[in-house]
């Protein structure tokens, strides 16, 4: 992507290669001479950045000294946040990128994203399931081994297992403590990795609410489904079934965290659920309460959750996303079909459009 939306003429200097990680490792101060070699560096990209943290004392340098605009990109930030590097603070706009999102693929199919993903070489593969282990096993060769974040490398494998087979749920780390065999604290060092390495995240529980005491633990997802889905053992995903309802729902928060990291919307995304088990899957900010339910047959049982919520009276909006073809409002419930309901969210209607949905 960055070598078809910038100039080939400036310098994009990949920290995989060997000669520019060899070189600038044992001497970062070079990074001027191999930038002013180029006669275009009115940008530079430093790719891969996380390998070589010492290299951002002399990109804050250049900043501060030649008024040079860098691009830094890397699949890691583990490097970066443990080893007291220099982040650029007050000099750095920070910008994540996710896998494909249903705005960005022209011809989307649900079955395929949810079992496949949406990382841009899977997803357009003739063979998915083939590149989803090839990533796989690079990321634990490369990532994990190469960095060695990890002394049990087997325990490590059996943690990605349980996590992706427990994404989307509550986290619970004595459990997963005890199918691993390894202590829960090492159990939550393996869910900072992850983060670290951009492969999860967590989704904060929303604890406002007065009427019904709220549980505050946090879930977790993978960024990616067929990531989760290979890790996981999952090979199918046939509808009318609990694989497919959990898969339909972490496909509906991925959809939303991207949204609004793209749109640069400081809202937060979390969930609710109270003590006495009622639950929304969704929270933005105070605003909006989103259900998702995988369902083609919206009944009322669908909408306990979200009465539940309107009866704290914190919220503008209440949301059902399924798939029930049939939009309406039931109750002050707006009652949505998926594919209506995310063409309105990037099209700035749902969350930031002032305009009634309805």
């Amino acid at each position: 992507m960055i070598r078809q939306q910038l100039s080939s003429a400036i310098p994009i200097i990949n920290l995989l290669r060997s000669e520019h990680y060899l070189r600038l490792s044992n001497r970062p101060e070079d990074l001027e001479s191999i930038i002013t070699a180029y006669e275009d560096h009115s940008i530079v990209v430093i790719d891969e950045v996380q390998r070589i943290p010492m290299l951002l004392n002399e990109v804050h340098r250049l900043i501060e000294e030649n008024q040079i605009k860098f691009l830094l990109t890397g699949s890691s930030a583990r490097k970066l946040k443990r080893g007291g590097a220099n982040l650029l603070a007050g000099r750095a706009r920070e910008a994540k990128l996710f896998p494909l999102t249903y705005h960005e693929i022209e011809t989307f199919s649900l079955k395929h994203y949810l079992l496949h993903g949406g990382l841009p070489m899977v997803y357009l593969s003739d063979a998915p399931q083939e590149d989803l282990y090839a990533y796989i096993d690079t990321y634990l060769k490369e990532e994990i081994i190469a960095e060695a974040v990890v002394l049990k490398l087997q325990a490590f494998a059996r943690f990605l297992e349980i996590s992706a087979i427990t994404s989307g749920t509550m986290l619970n780390y004595a459990n997963i403590s005890n199918d691993v065999g390894i202590s829960a604290s090492t159990i939550r060092e393996y869910y900072s990795i992850l983060e670290d390495s951009f492969l999860g995240f967590s989704l904060p529980a929303y604890t406002k609410t007065k009427k019904r005491k709220a549980i505050s633990t946090a879930k977790f997802y993978y960024f990616d489904l067929g990531v989760k889905n290979i890790l996981a053992k999952i090979d199918s995903v046939p509808e009318n079934t609990d694989i497919f309802g959990n898969l339909f729902e972490h496909f509906i928060a991925l959809e939303l965290r991207a949204y609004l990291s793209y749109r640069r919307l400081r809202q937060s995304l979390c969930y609710w659920q109270s003590k006495n088990g009622q639950e929304v899957d969704f929270v933005i900010g105070d605003d909006i309460a989103i259900e998702v339910k995988s369902s083609n047959n919206i009944q009322e049982k669908h909408l306990k959750g979200l009465k539940a919520m309107a009866e704290e009276n914190l919220f503008k909006k209440y949301i059902l996303v399924s798939q029930d073809k049939i939009n309406r409002i039931k109750d002050n419930i707006i009652i949505l079909y998926w594919e209506d309901f995310l063409t309105r969210l990037w099209k700035d209607e749902i969350i930031t459009c002032h305009k009634p949905i309805m």
